[in-house]
């Protein structure tokens, strides 16, 4: 064998044992690393002003970034997790209160309803008691709603302990992020113009998709702990959290949260209370995901539905929580790269002279 192929062959290989190396090493904190760039990336205009009043102290503008970061995104995660850590034992025992209550008194508040009397009729021609099936159906919602809290407890406590170290990695990117973009631009892009007008418009779009998902969640978990609080739902801070969370999932949404704890109430015996905040997250829980998501998202850019549907659907099945944000974030920029691309191919076409000139 020749020696230049030979050591073309080496090289190949030196390099991608190198990359498969670097993978391995990199797995445990791909995820820091991907809330890191997607938080700087979405807050570099803040740092950039911040950076423009110190500008010979990079370094101390971009640690005093990550603290105000921390204040305003990791405390409330900690308030929550400590929150729901002492109240455990409390929500607890007023979730098993409110499933005994609905056990003992369920079967007769329900069987007030005429229509619901005529079936009690019916069913025990068949040997199916309500009052059997009602304690059933009330232990099992239980377990449910006590599962559901401590899996979304683990996953904020988890989820604490990665933006924690998403922050170590956030300082070097407000610091150093945009030099190694340039740097990048600079040795791999053939078109620098164009070239930065993609990062441009990544960065437009990575801020538009996380703001606006972050603001719509956060303004429907507060909207329905204040109907949580109202209608006398235990632990109404922390079902508001989860409301929150659920809002990233599309399609069902916060559904999967307010409706069952509607349904308690209305077992439990109150009716206004269950229908009114049954309405309440219906119109006001609803209209912040109807109207202020396309006015947050679409106020920055033009970026389809269908990409942010479909990247939280797959995001979700394959990364967990992270992928509620990261993967409308990839699906819109994909779809919209995608889109320029054709664009300027047609508009290369059409600017192309006929064959036969």
């Amino acid at each position: 064998m020749r020696k230049d192929i030979y050591l073309s062959v080496v090289t190949a290989l030196a390099t991608v044992a190198a990359i498969v190396l670097f993978l391995m090493l990199a797995a445990p904190v791909a995820k820091p690393f991907a809330w890191a760039v997607i938080i700087g990336i979405s807050t570099m205009p803040h740092y950039n002003r911040l950076a423009a009043r110190m500008p010979r102290h990079p370094g101390g503008s971009a640690g005093l970034m990550v603290l105000i970061v921390a204040i305003c995104f990791i405390l409330p995660i900690v308030a929550l997790v400590v929150n729901a850590t002492l109240n455990a034992d409390e929500w607890y025992r007023d979730i098993a209160n409110m499933v005994s209550t609905v056990a003992k008194s369920g079967a007769a508040t329900i069987s007030d309803i005429p229509v619901v009397d005529r079936l009690l009729v019916l069913g025990k021609k068949f040997g199916v008691e309500l009052s059997t099936v009602g304690s059933k159906l009330a232990a099992a919602s239980s377990s449910f709603l006590v599962g559901l809290a401590t899996e979304a407890a683990k996953n904020l406590l988890d989820l604490l302990v990665t933006l924690v170290i998403a922050l170590f990695i956030l300082f070097f990117v407000y610091r150093d992020g945009e030099r190694l973009v340039e740097v990048l631009i600079g040795k791999l892009a053939s078109n620098r113009e164009k070239a930065e007008s993609y990062v441009s418009e990544i960065r437009s779009i990575t801020t538009a998709v996380t703001v606006g998902t972050i603001f719509t969640c956060a303004t429907q978990g507060v909207t329905a702990g204040i109907g949580y609080y109202v209608a006398g739902v235990p632990a109404p801070i922390f079902c508001g959290a989860l409301t929150a969370i659920a809002a990233l999932v599309p399609v069902v949404g916060t559904g999967v949260i307010w409706v069952p704890v509607t349904a308690f109430v209305a077992l439990n015996g109150s009716y206004l209370s269950a229908a009114l905040l049954a309405l309440w997250c219906m119109i006001f829980v609803g209209l912040a995901d109807n109207a202020i998501r396309p006015l947050a998202i679409g106020a920055a850019t033009d970026i389809p539905v269908l990409a942010i549907v479909l990247g939280a659907i797959c995001g979700v099945v394959t990364m967990g929580l992270l992928g509620l944000i990261l993967g409308p974030v990839l699906f819109a920029i994909l779809m919209t790269t995608w889109s320029r691309a054709v664009s300027d191919v047609e508009g290369a076409s059409g600017d192309a002279p006929p064959s036969g000139s």
